[in-house]
């Protein structure tokens, strides 16, 4: 059992198939945290309006987070897009659980991160509701495939954990273009609003690097990545996520290369969401 400060979770996407909650739970088993902060996408009302996909582990995810809660764990849930619907309760506690739309945590150095789910750095979801409920289609597309590939791998034998998602993401230059403009528009909004740095989630791409002077943080997923990030007790933050053999490992994080200035449309998105 490893003692944390805090632990940072996103895109769990409760109630599909393709969430991968038997891997989160061995996280949990493997961690113990004063702080938890669900940072969006937890459950996924988007998919379940077409059909649920709802696991008993799902539901051992669910009493294990309100245990720890009732235990004197700090739970903070930050609601995305995908789970937006609970952002009309943001300032109430469920369980003892908070909901807020944005938070500041304060790191055991000092420093002052922003916490938000994403989706406001992204102008297909923000800007065009088509465009989100194709994009939305094409993943679960996607993942239907994925569960066909991971009947194949199962059956000849490979049990490892391997994402078509993020294998594509990886390869596909638009997509690699995507997150980097993501990442880049979050840092100018933690730098615009005085943060030492930001932590959110949305697009599946786990990172914790610097980026213009800021710590950039992306909790990743647990569909396609299984990653989390876990603050330890002097303030360093970690990215882990899962290897083959269901084991938690550090996740190697390339070397940060310079970044161009932020483009006019990326400071006006940072700028817009200030408001």
């Amino acid at each position: 059992m490893h003692q944390v400060r805090s632990i940072f979770l996103s895109d769990i996407h409760l109630g599909t198939r393709a969430c991968q909650a038997s891997r989160l739970l061995e996280f949990l088993r493997q961690h113990e945290a004063e702080k938890i902060y669900l940072v969006g996408d937890i459950i996924d009302f988007w998919s379940m309006k077409r059909g649920v996909s709802w696991s008993s582990d799902q539901n051992t995810f669910i009493q294990k987070i309100l245990k720890r809660a009732r235990h004197g764990v700090d739970v903070v849930f930050v609601p995305g897009n995908h789970d937006e619907v609970l952002r009309e309760h943001v300032g109430l506690s469920f369980g003892n659980i908070r909901l807020e739309h944005e938070t500041i945590h304060i790191a055991a150095d000092g420093r002052r991160f922003l916490v938000l789910h994403g989706d406001i750095f992204d102008q297909a979801t923000r800007f065009s509701r088509v465009l989100t409920v194709l994009g939305d289609h094409s993943y679960e597309l996607m993942m239907w495939i994925q569960g066909i590939l991971s009947w194949l791998r199962h059956l000849i034998g490979i049990e490892s954990h391997w994402s078509l998602a993020a294998f594509v993401k990886q390869r596909i230059g638009s997509a690699v273009r995507f997150i980097r403009g993501f990442e880049e528009v979050a840092a100018q909004h933690a730098v615009e609003r005085g943060f030492d740095g930001i932590i959110c989630g949305h697009i599946h791409a786990a990172a914790c690097r610097e980026i213009r002077g800021v710590q950039y943080v992306n909790c990743g997923d647990w569909v396609d990545n299984c990653s989390a990030i876990v603050e330890h007790t002097d303030g360093r933050f970690e990215l882990k996520r899962f290897d083959g053999a269901l084991s938690l490992t550090p996740a190697q994080v390339p070397e940060q290369s310079e970044q161009p200035a932020p483009s006019e449309e990326a400071q006006a998105i940072a700028n817009s969401g200030r408001r």
